[in-house]
């Protein structure tokens, strides 16, 4: 199992939203780095769900890949702003996973507390001007952010 890192805004689709939907694909990104991160996740991988651009910034969940990459099918939407011409079925250029949400944490952990802490150190997120909406995450980070948010193994059930 790997660890990952989601970024969205919360005005667009919040960690509120992905809990209402029940399942949804983590479609729309459009950066060849954080897409080959898209495709180097598997089913059953844990998420850090981040809220971006937002008072605080930082993580207010976690979720889990319930399907591993497959196509964006928003590539080939005409009238979507994701389409991309030079993509074809035969060779998409974009990809996406479905995730679900596990654990809603009780107050955003703040980016400010990840940065003060250890575990996050040289991370890419905790860097000034980070800007990938997807991001790997070591496991040690992963566990320190769901203590940071109160969160025990008792809470999180099954998930290590």
């Amino acid at each position: 199992m790997r660890f990952w890192l989601l970024k969205s805004e919360p005005d667009v689709f919040g960690f509120a939203d992905l809990v209402r939907a029940g399942r949804e694909p983590w479609n729309g990104v459009r950066n060849y780095q954080a897409r080959n991160f898209l495709r180097e996740m598997r089913e059953g991988d844990l998420c850090l769900f981040y809220h971006s651009n937002a008072k605080p910034a930082g993580v207010a969940g976690v979720a889990r890949v319930c399907r591993a990459a497959y196509a964006d099918d928003l590539q080939f939407d005409p009238g979507s702003r994701y389409f991309d011409p030079k993509s074809t079925v035969e060779a998409p250029r974009w990809s996406m996973v479905d995730v679900e949400p596990l654990i809603a944490f009780p107050q955003v952990v703040s980016l400010e507390t990840l940065r003060e802490m250890p575990e996050w150190d040289g991370s890419a997120l905790t860097r000034r001007g980070s800007r990938l909406s997807v991001l790997p995450v070591e496991a040690g980070a992963f566990w320190a952010t769901l203590d940071a948010a109160g969160l025990g193994l008792d809470e999180v059930g099954g998930l290590g």
